[in-house]
């Protein structure tokens, strides 16, 4: 299987979209790259598979985060395969790679949202041993 590729330049975001699209619909293609610039500046990182063609096959954005309830943790604010690339194990390894940076930084857990509906999704965290702990709210203003 094609390893992890930590992104580190602006070419790797590029990498990224059409994976990030999958999951991630409303965002619009002229948007990404400096969306994800900011946030990179702010500590978000992101690391992909990549496919024959260079780009990603499946994509992780993540942030380091520390709570009163659960300490430090890694957030996984998006995991996405394209469709085609589903059922291979690219979601998985993704996951253990993020698993494995929260335990050589001593992190207590790795924590991540996900909607209601997505039950292939859901099977996947239980599957890595995720529990469902909490629902999320959100209230739009």
């Amino acid at each position: 299987m094609n390893d992890v590729i930590t992104v580190s330049s602006a070419d790797d975001i590029q990498k990224c979209w059409k994976a990030m699209q999958a999951l991630r619909p409303h965002l619009a293609e002229e948007e990404f790259l400096p969306l994800v610039t900011g946030m990179m500046k702010e500590g978000f990182e992101m690391a992909y598979i990549a496919g024959d063609d260079g780009n990603a096959v499946a994509v992780v954005g993540f942030r380091y985060l520390q709570f009163l309830f659960n300490g430090k943790h890694i957030y996984i604010d998006d995991l996405s395969t394209l469709p085609g690339a589903r059922g291979k194990g690219y979601g998985s390894k993704l996951i253990d790679h993020v698993c494995t940076i929260a335990k050589e930084k001593g992190y207590t857990s790795v924590t991540l949202d996900s909607g209601h509906h997505r039950t292939d999704a859901h099977r996947l965290y239980l599957n890595k041993g995720f529990n469902i702990s909490a629902h999320h709210f959100t209230k739009k203003l």
